[in-house]
């Protein structure tokens, strides 16, 4: 099987209850799943065709009402939903070191001066701010629905924002500085 977020996300959503693609895309559109997993539309129905490839999921009832287009009723098999517990456990439990841009500029930042870098880290910080509270407002209406558990993510990227403004706030102490020039006659 080849795991993707699209293909957890169809299986999360499936075990709450038997979906058409399109209501699972207007629930992943309602929790801003689409949008903290970074899921691309076109993807959903590669992932069920082959979620149902791999007996993961299956249809359990198509029909038309009037003039739109067939609608397929999926539900999670029992090895599916086996997939989905086995899996989300080691999305949790084994560490990855997963590549981002922002990793890779921090393992560069000693190419920028002190006061470069710190204010490109505080404009960051500006914009996950806003992401933080575009967040909030989905943690308010989502979670009032179904408690803490639906927006843990929310609470994890206030925890990075957190993060960023004690490294900002270290550099503009002066805690945390550096020299590229003295750094090179160290290679």
């Amino acid at each position: 099987m080849a795991r993707t977020l699209w293909s957890l996300s169809v299986l999360a959503l499936l075990r709450e209850r038997p979906m058409h693609p399109y209501e699972l895309q207007r629930q992943m559109h309602l929790r801003h799943t689409d949008e903290r997993l970074g899921l691309k539309r076109g993807s959903l129905y590669h992932a069920i065709n082959q979620l149902q490839r791999d007996g993961l999921i299956e249809p359990i009832e198509t029909s038309r009402a009037g003039r739109r287009p067939e609608r397929t009723v999926y539900q999670i098999t029992r090895d599916g939903e086996e997939e989905l517990l086995n899996w989300t456990r080691e999305l949790l439990s084994e560490p990855v070191r997963e590549p981002s841009q922002f990793t890779a500029a921090l393992a560069h930042i000693v190419h920028l001066r002190p006061r470069d870098a710190l204010e490109q880290l505080q404009r960051r910080a500006i914009d996950l701010q806003a992401t933080i509270a575009a967040l909030e407002a989905v943690e308010r209406g989502v979670g009032a629905l179904v408690g803490r558990l639906a927006v843990l993510e929310v609470e994890y990227e206030r925890a990075q924002v957190d993060w960023l403004a004690a490294v900002i706030e270290d550099i503009r102490s002066e805690k945390l500085t550096w020299d590229f020039d003295v750094f090179k006659q160290h290679l």
